[in-house]
């Protein structure tokens, strides 16, 4: 299962150009993760200390707004969710439900230290894979509300 990890995440924005070795570091320290139809990864609010891994079923990335629950976001299998969390170590910043069974894994910020302990050169680069997806996600975001 730890190779097939491996290649799905050398396929995410995230974790492209990153050694199969560090990559294998952050997953020896990850964990399992299954959520039933209608419950939560994690709840707008709630500390954040990790990111997930999608595998296998859908998930909606929800935000509470003035006029209730507003969808950000649908996302399935091979997409990631909560990495803001392990740049800003602020409480999550939308909830993220799942429509069906789902099943992934967490990455903790336990492991990214970790990681830069060992091989700064790999931690830079995952650091700046992830401010590029930030970035790309808030352009789009910009883009669906003033286009």
């Amino acid at each position: 299962m730890e190779s097939s990890r491996i290649a799905l995440l050398q396929q995410m924005p995230l974790f492209g150009g990153i050694s199969e070795g560090a990559l294998q570091l952050l997953l020896d320290v990850s964990r399992d993760v299954r959520v039933k139809a209608g419950g939560y990864f994690f709840r707008e609010g709630e500390p954040g200390e990790s990111m997930f891994v999608l595998e296998s079923g859908t998930v909606e990335v929800r935000k509470k707004a003035p006029q209730g629950s507003l969808v950000l976001s649908r996302l399935g299998p091979g997409d990631c969710f909560g990495e803001m969390a392990l740049i800003d170590l602020a409480p999550r910043s939308a909830a993220v439900q799942a429509l069906g069974d789902c099943s992934g894994f967490e990455i903790f910020a336990a492991g990214l230290h970790r990681l830069y302990e060992r091989d700064l050169e790999q931690f830079a680069l995952i650091q700046m894979n992830m401010a590029r997806e930030l970035s790309r996600r808030l352009r789009a975001t910009d883009e669906r509300l003033l286009g």
